[in-house]
């Protein structure tokens, strides 16, 4: 089966999308409350998602497509290390939230105030609620933008016909 870029792209955006709505969904199923890191990641997934549909409206910048889901897919691998870190080792961190605001909270927060459903932090981001298969929601994370990062390096670098 051969796959078009537009089609690449565009299987890039859902999986996106959808792993936001599985975040949410496991989210309310299972009470967790999200923090900081957990908010920013869904933010990313969503810039991800926006990249990808860039790439299927406007295929022939490709590349350029592929280096902003890459660089989007990076920045969620890095957050999602960094909470999985924090889940970690709690006693080493100093919580977000309780010094002054760093960007990341500042953003969070404004998003927070425009969508509380989606995106209004009331957790703890050395909180591990939920295990599945050994590893931690942000564990997860840290695997799904690892895959994205994955398709969309290949992506960049393949002929136009997959």
């Amino acid at each position: 089966m051969r796959l078009s870029p537009r089609s690449v792209f565009g299987l890039l955006a859902l999986a996106s999308i959808g792993f936001v709505a599985a975040g949410l969904a496991l989210g309310e199923w299972a009470r967790l409350q999200p923090c900081y890191l957990c908010v920013f990641q869904r933010l990313l997934y969503l810039l991800l998602a926006f990249f990808a549909l860039c790439g299927v409206l406007i295929p022939r910048w490709r590349r350029l497509w592929c280096s902003l889901v890459s660089l989007t897919a990076i920045g969620g691998v890095i957050t999602a290390i960094e909470q999985s870190w924090m889940q970690y080792a709690p006693e080493q961190v100093i919580e977000c939230g309780y010094s002054d605001p760093t960007l990341l909270e500042r953003i969070v927060d404004w998003f927070g105030m425009q969508w509380p459903a989606m995106f209004m932090v009331t957790g703890f981001c050395t909180t591990k609620d939920w295990i599945f298969l050994g590893l931690s929601l942000a564990n997860w994370s840290v695997v799904f933008f690892l895959g994205l990062l994955g398709v969309a390096v290949w992506l960049g670098f393949k002929r136009k016909t997959l």
